[in-house]
């Protein structure tokens, strides 16, 4: 429910959906099931039901060996998966598009005024195809390490589509941001090898986020592999998430991005590999809980209930796993 209520997905979704419905009654994938059950929700005229997810959960199990089975799935893997596939359907898509545009006129392309331009020679790659999900999602972290000898900044920068953060107990949503973006001393068998130096060097190292995404999906890592126990934990720590998030670690000019939470996607249950999943959407001002069939309206501040316990052995196993924020202002 949590990506039915992103409300920037869902319109470009049913906005792929009517205008391919031909292609995809013909050519069923993930994508094309899952634009038919967002499609059979918003033009549910009932004010009360149930639309079972029945074509879109077999193509998943039929896709992806994973979700076939009963046991208890991982959201945060599912997100990835999910979107990922998404991805690569509409990037396929572009590419099958681009490759009949060029079928269709093969000669070299003219130039009002200027050369002729000539097809990409082998191993020449064009920029990579931006999708709608991209322009969603997508965020790009910048990695800087500093030579602590000549004191030159190496920066490489990566995409995100979520951001997984270690969590503490007792903290924030804020505080985990900070912890992300900390310097990093990189020194013994961890040195840095400095490209104007030409040896490995002691190097100071940290994350920011370059350019901060219009939906920022924030995945708490609550589940923890312990060594002494060698399986993984659930961490039940209380994580406080803000119905409005200021985003500080960031590159200018982004600096101070607002976001407002619009879904948090809620883990049930004392272990990783057993419990359930349960999602709390905010749709015209007010708060919905989903479990299942069952949908109830809360009051804004029954979400703090979702942020954690503050003791190691709790009876409240409602925990805050997946965060939706988006932004109140332009990420362009």
């Amino acid at each position: 429910m949590a990506l039915y209520f992103c409300v920037p997905f869902r319109e470009q979704l049913l906005e792929y959906y009517t205008s391919n419905k031909s292609v995809a009654d013909s050519e069923e994938n993930l994508m094309t099931c899952l634009a038919d059950l967002f499609s059979q929700i918003s033009s549910q005229k009932k004010k009360t039901g149930v639309i079972a997810p029945k074509r879109f959960v077999q193509r998943l199990k039929k896709q992806n060996e994973l979700f076939r089975s009963y046991m208890h799935q991982d959201a945060h893997e599912f997100l990835n998966y999910l979107l990922n596939e998404v991805v690569d359907i509409l990037e396929k898509e572009a590419k099958s598009t681009n490759t009949r545009h060029k079928t269709s006129s093969s000669s070299p392309e003219k130039i009002p005024n200027g050369p002729t331009k000539l097809p990409l020679p082998n191993g020449v790659h064009k920029d990579p195809v931006v999708t709608w999900v991209h322009n969603i999602f997508q965020g790009i972290l910048t990695n800087e390490t500093r030579c602590l000898r000549c004191e030159t900044v190496t920066a490489r920068d990566e995409t995100f589509l979520d951001l997984s953060l270690d969590i503490e107990q007792n903290s924030s949503i804020t505080s985990c941001l900070k912890n992300f973006s900390s310097t990093e001393t990189l020194h013994a068998e961890d040195k840095f090898f400095c490209d104007k130096c030409c040896s490995l060097q002691e190097a100071q190292k940290r994350m920011k986020i370059k350019k901060p995404p219009h939906i920022l999906v924030i995945h708490l890592k609550r589940f923890k592999y312990m060594e002494q126990l060698g399986r993984y934990k659930k961490l039940s720590y209380r994580v406080v998430f803000p119905l409005e998030l200021k985003l500080s670690n960031t590159v200018e000019p982004y600096t101070d991005v607002e976001y407002s939470l619009f879904a948090v996607v809620v883990h049930v249950g004392s272990g990783p590999n057993h419990g359930h999943y349960v999602s709390l959407v905010k749709s015209h001002n007010h708060w919905l809980f989903f479990d299942d069939e069952n949908v109830e309206m809360i009051e804004e501040s029954a979400v703090q209930t979702f942020f954690g316990s503050s003791q190691e052995y709790s009876s409240n196993t409602d925990h805050g796993y997946i965060l939706f924020y988006e932004s109140l202002g332009p990420t362009k």
